[in-house]
């Protein structure tokens, strides 16, 4: 990972209202480091990671997430140095496309007609924003409820912030992930979450059409690990719980859009 590139957006994002941790120390000598505040509190994925979060609080949380990302994607890009090429919701598609069709066949059966039901209709992009490129709240320090620092800016970049908003609610549904995570009751809808992302500003357009992208990016992410367990490059035994959770992302992703 590119350690100066995260420390240059945290530093970028400093000033602003997005909760990130401040940068105290930075060496641009190979191997290059940076070092950041202690920022008390826990990032947990309430639907996948240990110890298990009280459902009320983790509904709680998410809705705050969704309520904070907006600041997010409100930092002006031409305030962040080094944000690179523009990714469109076709570029997007494409990236993940070509991860998928990496995987063994085998592994993400149905995976083609997600495809062409997402290339049957790409939205037209938005105007660009600075997205984090994995936000969700195992990525966030929360102290009790409120979003203390969002960390993990390892893919930062400038596209469309409905593919952020996508991803994100991937997590807000446990039976996304049979045999690796847990249904977690009470948590937001889809379109709850959408709106307290959107708040009483106008609604965002085609978000089924990004939520079914959000299930695609994590099934190619999964069958991609998956593979290099089976191919021995990076030996994990717990990559055999996930053929059940790639399926099911699938399938509720060609549901979504098969509507």
């Amino acid at each position: 990972h590119d350690m100066l590139r995260q420390a240059s957006i945290l530093r970028a994002l400093a000033d602003t209202e997005v909760p990130v941790p401040a940068i105290v120390a930075v060496d641009e000598q190979e191997p290059a480091w940076f070092a950041m505040e202690l920022v008390v509190g826990e990032s947990l994925e309430p639907v996948l990671d240990d110890p298990e979060v009280e459902p009320s609080i983790a509904a709680a949380r998410m809705r705050r997430a969704a309520e904070v990302l907006p600041s997010l994607h409100a930092v002006p890009l031409e305030t962040i140095p080094n944000a690179g090429d523009i990714l469109s919701p076709a570029d997007e598609l494409d990236r993940w496309s070509k991860t998928l069709a990496a995987v063994p066949v085998e592994l993400v059966e149905g995976a083609d007609e997600l495809v062409r039901l997402l290339r049957r209709d790409i939205p037209a992009a938005i105007t660009p924003t600075l997205v984090h490129g994995d936000y969700r709240l195992g990525n966030i320090i929360s102290d009790g409820l409120e979003p203390a620092a969002l960390i993990d800016w390892e893919i930062w970049s400038a596209g469309d912030p409905r593919v952020e908003l996508g991803w994100f609610l991937v997590f807000a549904d446990g039976t996304n992930f049979p045999g690796v995570g847990r249904d977690v009751p009470g948590l937001p809808s889809t379109d709850e979450l959408i709106s307290c992302y959107t708040g009483s500003g106008p609604a965002l357009p085609d978000m089924t059409w990004f939520d079914a992208l959000g299930r695609l990016k994590m099934a190619a992410i999964m069958g991609h690990n998956l593979r290099r367990h089976r191919e021995g490059r990076h030996i994990d035994p717990d990559q055999e719980k996930l053929p059940a959770t790639i399926r099911r992302l699938i399938d509720t992703g060609t549901a979504l859009l098969a509507r």
